[in-house]
């Protein structure tokens, strides 16, 4: 076995999604995340070995990848998983925790004794449920939205349940499952009757499937923290970045829109978080990971959850950071070193940008000629334009590398605006970015 060798995985574009359609919204951010780290760890010098779905496979010349194995039409990803697990050194998973995968996937690795790069099994423990979550932070002392598991009645969640607890809150509150990534099916509430009027129509047969909870909601504004873990325990986890996150949940669609890095006056607000972080040494998570908290008008911080693995901020936290972050994370894991100088040099606005061709010929077109063109003119392209439904409809991710926030927003304009001169019609983001 070749002692160089890493097996590089990102469920949604490697066969994860093999049996059903690919939701494109997580194909652009996790296809971004594959492509950013597969680079980074090929500058390392690492034999790289990844896997793709049949349908995307044509994307395979955008990654610098020795070897790429390809995931056929409703077959299981998972032969291909193991066969490649078991012929390489290093590990590094991107996944859902959704239903456990990412768990699961992780064990297998462990089970082979393969060395993972990627958040460990205890990280995943923690980030996987967000009851689990809200009491490590309890248990340490940390501010975060009281948080509560909803219950089954008969074959439904418990309405009854639900309106005790807010009206016990006694302000907004959020009903999301309860191993739910990123801003998927976050549901808002400001009303009983709103509640009560979701309930009528809530698919039941839907919630069975998973477990759901209500949370306090917290009114500031979003943020995230990108994080390296070591295996020592006395050394505190390294803060890589503070990001500003852009998510719509009071719309009846919530969704991740992206965000910056890093955000403005950032090192006060680390200075601050530094010492509160100390606290989360004692849960023993290693590798890259990323905790979404809140901050208040007032400037308290309350945390709300643990993201055990590479965050979508990734693509745009290596812009701007001053070395190799693949790098950190194997030294960190490998080598145990936590002596670090994190100088961040520029800025980075990284989204997923939709539209449409308003001169739809054929697809084949549009991917032979219009899309070359925009890669080679719009190098912050991270997920080339592509359109997983057969229509005219497609989306990219890109992430800008600019000296200040103003810079990138002017670059993102000007990125949607060679999109409208190609005829493109821009969906999201609107322009202007302000």
């Amino acid at each position: 076995m070749n002692n160089n060798k890493i097996f590089i995985f990102e469920f949604v574009s490697g066969g994860g999604f093999c049996r059903d359609n690919i939701p494109t919204s997580l194909f652009c951010e996790g296809f971004g995340m594959l492509r950013s780290i597969i680079t980074d760890f090929k500058i390392l010098g690492f034999e790289i070995h990844t896997m793709l779905d049949y349908r995307i496979c044509y994307l395979s010349k955008f990654l610098q990848a020795d070897i790429i194995r390809k995931v056929e039409k409703d077959r299981s990803y998972i032969h291909i998983f193991k066969d490649l697990i078991k012929n390489s050194k290093y590990v590094f998973i991107i996944a859902p925790e959704t239903s456990k995968i990412l768990y699961l996937l992780t064990r297998i690795a462990k089970n082979h004794n393969r060395i993972i790069l990627s958040t460990n099994l205890f990280g995943i423990k923690y980030g996987t449920s967000k009851i689990i979550t809200y009491k490590a932070f309890k248990k340490t002392n940390l501010l975060t939205p009281k948080t509560y598991r909803i219950p089954f009645k008969r074959d439904s969640l418990d309405l009854n349940f639900i309106l005790r607890k807010y009206r016990k809150l006694k302000c907004p509150i959020v009903i999301k499952p309860e191993d739910g990534v990123g801003a998927e099916s976050i549901h808002y509430f400001e009303k009983k009757t709103q509640i009560s009027n979701f309930f009528d129509d809530f698919n039941t047969s839907t919630a069975k499937k998973r477990t759901y909870i209500i949370q306090e909601f917290i009114d500031g504004r979003a943020l995230s923290l990108s994080l390296i873990g070591f295996p020592n325990l006395y050394i505190n986890p390294l803060i890589l970045s503070i990001n500003s996150q852009n998510i719509n949940i009071k719309n009846k669609q919530s969704e991740y829109l992206g965000g910056y890095t890093p955000l403005k006056n950032y090192k006060e607000l680390i200075e601050k978080i530094s010492i509160i972080i100390k606290k989360l040494r004692n849960l023993k998570i290693e590798g890259y990971f990323g905790i979404d908290f809140i901050k208040k008008s007032n400037q308290s911080i309350n945390f709300i959850e643990i993201n055990p693995r590479l965050t979508t901020s990734y693509i745009g936290l290596r812009n701007v950071l001053n070395f190799n972050i693949a790098e950190l994370i194997f030294n960190a894991k490998i080598k145990n070193i936590n002596e670090f100088e994190i100088d961040l040099k520029h800025c980075s606005f990284f989204t997923r940008i939709d539209f449409k061709y308003n001169n739809f010929v054929n697809l084949k077109l549009v991917n032979e000629d219009l899309i070359p063109k925009l890669i080679k003119s719009i190098p912050e392209l991270v997920t080339p334009p592509i359109s997983l439904n057969k229509n005219n409809l497609y989306s990219c991710f890109i992430a800008t590398k600019t000296k200040d926030l103003s810079l990138s927003k002017i670059r993102l304009n000007d990125i949607i605006q060679s999109f409208e001169s190609l005829n493109f019609n821009i969906i999201k983001p609107k322009k202007p970015i302000l």
